[in-house]
């Protein structure tokens, strides 16, 4: 009997460790990560970037532009892309899109696992690649 009253005492006391390290607002999903895989000068003054993307699941790129075409492949999971002047569309492993220069845009994950991808950008050559907008 006392190894019983034991084993609920530490589970009660877990219990409430988990309840006070509980945080007392809510968190936000945390963001995407981008890694730059190569970069290539092409005709005088502009470069091709090929860039690995994730976003987690939750995630969101938050609204933004690029300085020149991006064009997408997604290599996992499901990206809900909301894009200026278009009805948000789904983007799923093996499929691709385009992103024109300028135009407004975000990718949400929307899935249960991670979203990866891979994003070719024709730009000018040291041209900032992301500008978020409000």
């Amino acid at each position: 009997m006392l190894k019983s009253f034991a084993r609920h005492s530490l589970v009660a006391a877990a219990f409430g460790a988990i309840l006070c390290a509980a945080p007392t607002h809510a968190q936000q999903a945390p963001g995407p990560t981008r890694t730059v895989l190569l970069r290539h000068d092409t005709m005088s003054g502009y470069e091709m970037v090929l860039v690995r993307a994730e976003i987690p699941v939750g995630g969101r790129e938050g609204r933004h532009t690029h300085p020149g075409a991006v064009m997408v492949f997604v290599e996992q999971g499901t990206i809900s892309l909301d894009y200026e002047g278009k009805a948000r569309t789904e983007y799923k492993a093996g499929e691709s899109f385009f992103v024109e220069e300028g135009k407004i845009h975000e990718g949400i994950n929307t899935g249960s696992v991670p979203a990866k991808a891979l994003a070719t950008f024709y730009v000018k050559k040291g041209a900032t690649l992301t500008t978020q907008v409000k």
